[in-house]
C-alpha cells in the first residue's frame, strides 16, 4: 500500500497537475491585484480630484489678478507639470486618470514587481500604509508566479529538446536548437515587437521604446520613460492593461534566460565515467550525470574510461576508492 502511493506520488507534480494549479496561482495573482487596485482607487482617487480642484481654482485666480498672462499658455503649463507631479484635472485631454481603475491597477503591478517607476505615489497616509501591507505581501507573491511561469517555459524547452532528441538521435544539438528557439521567440515576444506598439502609441522612437522594454523587464525602473504620461494624448483603455500582462509574461522570460545563462556558466564542462572500487575488490562502472530538469541520476557504464557531457560526479560510497581517467582519489 505505501508503495503504491510512493510510486503515484510522483505522478501529481507531472504537466496534469502543473498547468491546474499554475493557473489557480495566476487567479489568485489577479485577485490580489484586484484588491489592490480596489483600494487605492477608494483611497487616492477622491483626494486626486480635491488637487485637481485646488488646481482649477488656483489657475483662474491667477488669470484674474494677472491679464497679461496668456491663458492656453499657462493652462497648458499648469496642466503638464501638475501631470508630472502626480495630479490629475477635472476634464483634461488624457483619457488614463492616474488614480482610477486602470491607472491603480498599473501601479499595483509596478508596486509588487519592484518596478517602481516614481512617477506615481500615495499621498493620503491610510494609501501609504496600505501601500506597505500590499507589497510586504504582494512581492513574494511575484516571485512565486513569476517562478512558476519560468518553470513551465522551462519544462517546454526541455519536451521540445527530448523530442528533437529522439528524432535526430543527437541530444546535444537539440538541446541547444530548443535553447536558441526559446531566446529567439522571447526575445522577439518580449523586446522586439512591444516596442513598436510604446513607439506608435506614445510618440517615441524605436529605440526610446527598446529602451523602456529593457529598464522595464529588467526591474531598473528609471522612470525616465513611462507609459500614459502625455496629456495630450488620448490612451485606450486597454493600453496600461496589455502592457501589465507584458511585463508579467516577460519578467517570466527574462528571468528563465537568466537561469538558463547561470546553468551554463556553472554547469562543468566535462565529466568521465568513473570506476567504483570497493573493498571487496569488484569494480563496477557507475557515473553520476545532470538530468534535464537540474538533478541528478546515477547512470552505469561499461568498463573503461569515457568522457561525458556536462555532469556532476559524486561518490556513492565514502569508503570506496575512485579511480578516474586513470588517476585515484
Amino acid at each position: 500500500m505505501c508503495r503504491r502511493r510512493a510510486r503515484e506520488a510522483p505522478e501529481c507534480s507531472g504537466r496534469g497537475c502543473a498547468v491546474p494549479g499554475t493557473l489557480v496561482l495566476l487567479l489568485a495573482y489577479l485577485t490580489y491585484l484586484a484588491l489592490g487596485t480596489g483600494v487605492f482607487c477608494v483611497l487616492e482617487n477622491p483626494a486626486s480630484h480635491d488637487s485637481s480642484e485646488r488646481f482649477q481654482s488656483d489657475k483662474w485666480a491667477l488669470l484674474r489678478n494677472l491679464t497679461c498672462l496668456d491663458g492656453p499658455a499657462l493652462d497648458s503649463l499648469i496642466r503638464v507639470r501638475a501631470y508630472q507631479n502626480g495630479d490629475t484635472f477635472l476634464g483634461n485631454t488624457t483619457s488614463m486618470g492616474r488614480w482610477e481603475t486602470v491607472g491603480s491597477f498599473f501601479f499595483s503591478v509596478s508596486t509588487i514587481t519592484t518596478i517602481g517607476y516614481g512617477n506615481l505615489s500615495p499621498r493620503t497616509m491610510a494609501a501609504r500604509l496600505f501601500c506597505i501591507v500590499f507589497a510586504l505581501l504582494g512581492i513574494p507573491l511575484n516571485l512565486v508566479v513569476l517562478n512558476r511561469l519560468g518553470h513551465l517555459m522551462q519544462q517546454g524547452v526541455h519536451r521540445c529538446a527530448r523530442r528533437l532528441g529522439g528524432v535526430w538521435k543527437d541530444p546535444a544539438k537539440a538541446r541547444w536548437l530548443a535553447s536558441s528557439s526559446a531566446l529567439l521567440s522571447g526575445l522577439l515576444l518580449f523586446l522586439l515587437l512591444p516596442p513598436l506598439l510604446f513607439s506608435h502609441v506614445e510618440g517615441w522612437s524605436y529605440l526610446e521604446a527598446f529602451y523602456f522594454a529593457f529598464i522595464t523587464l529588467s526591474t531598473v525602473g528609471f522612470g525616465d520613460y513611462v507609459i500614459g504620461m502625455d496629456p495630450s494624448r488620448n490612451y485606450p483603455l486597454w493600453y496600461k492593461n496589455t502592457v501589465s500582462l507584458w511585463i508579467l509574461f516577460g519578467m517570466a522570460w527574462l528571468a528563465l534566460i537568466i537561469k538558463l545563462m547561470l546553468s551554463l556558466l556553472e554547469t562543468p564542462r566535462g565529466s568521465c565515467s568513473c570506476f567504483h572500487h570497493s573493498s571487496r575488490g569488484n569494480f563496477k562502472a557507475r557515473s553520476w550525470r545532470q538530468s534535464p530538469d537540474g538533478e541528478t541520476e546515477p547512470h552505469s557504464t561499461q568498463s573503461g574510461c569515457r568522457p561525458e557531457g556536462p555532469g556532476i560526479m559524486q561518490h556513492p560510497e565514502p569508503s570506496a576508492r575512485v579511480a578516474c581517467c586513470g588517476k585515484e582519489n
